[in-house]
């Protein structure tokens, strides 16, 4: 099964990707998470390491796609105080 995961910090250029993007991957093939980075700011070390630069980003088996631009990973780290 195809792992899914995507990152955002909640803000509308986020939400607006979320709910364009994540609606068209099969469940039945792709396990999908969505990370929410002021719920949990824990996660940030996770994908940064797999090459997240900004939000939104889908990582999918591992491959990073930035979608539009909405935050820097910097900004995101200073609005969750990490």
């Amino acid at each position: 099964m195809a792992k899914a995961v995507f990152y955002h910090a909640g803000c509308s250029v986020c939400v607006d990707a979320e709910q364009a993007i994540l609606p068209y991957l099969d469940r039945t093939k792709t396990d999908v998470e969505t990370i929410h980075f002021a719920q949990h700011p824990d996660k940030l070390d996770e994908a940064e390491k797999l090459g997240v630069k900004s939000v939104p980003a889908l990582v999918l088996n591992g491959t990073v796609y930035h979608i539009n631009f909405g935050a820097s990973m910097a900004d995101v780290r200073k609005a969750v105080g990490k």
